[in-house]
């Protein structure tokens, strides 16, 4: 029994670096391209600005962005959904945890966040009309791909979950959000 245990917890583990280590390939591939590469591109030679106000609202942007992006890649998708967030290697569970308690998209939103911090810390137009259309693309993306694949896979249970937890604008302080668990309660 107990040698049954270690080897389902060795097997769940090498799963987990697996999913961990694609989710790195993933990240780095395309969040790294949309968020970093592509914006620093657009903004050239531009220097940071010298206002101490939105040069820290910059960074907290960036900061943010960051930790929410990382946060449900890694711990939310690899580790409990025990898959990555490209569409071609997606999680085994539908994961309704952490920061997908408030709402269904964060990843998304820690990546417009990044956009927005760079856009606001190098006073850069061209940034901001870029975030317009990363929005328009992402959002058009989760209407016609992301939330009917995930119908189809996780049927009941993601619809339950769809009306509860709103796609785009947090909700904090709503029962149903904050206590919505994978069962659908």
């Amino acid at each position: 029994m107990i040698d049954a245990l270690v080897a389902s917890d060795q097997t769940t583990a090498v799963r987990s670096w697996g999913a961990i280590l694609k989710t790195l390939l993933f990240t780095v591939l395309v969040p790294g391209s949309v968020a970093g590469w592509i914006p620093g591109r657009l903004r050239e030679n531009l220097q940071a600005t010298e206002s101490f106000a939105l040069r820290w609202t910059g960074i907290v942007l960036i900061a943010i962005g960051l930790a929410i992006y990382m946060h449900t890649a890694f711990w939310g998708f690899a580790v409990r959904g025990n898959g990555t967030p490209a569409p071609i290697v997606p999680t085994k569970r539908l994961v309704v945890e952490g920061l997908h308690r408030y709402v269904r998209n964060p990843m998304y939103i820690g990546v417009a966040l990044v956009v927005l911090g760079q856009a606001v810390l190098f006073r850069a137009w061209d940034i901001l009309e870029y975030l317009a259309v990363i929005l328009l693309a992402a959002h058009l993306f989760v209407l016609f791909y992301e939330e009917p694949t995930l119908a189809r896979k996780f049927g009941v249970q993601y619809e339950q979950y769809r009306r509860k937890v709103p796609r785009w604008i947090p909700r904090f302080g709503a029962p149903s959000s904050r206590h919505f668990t994978a069962e659908g309660r």
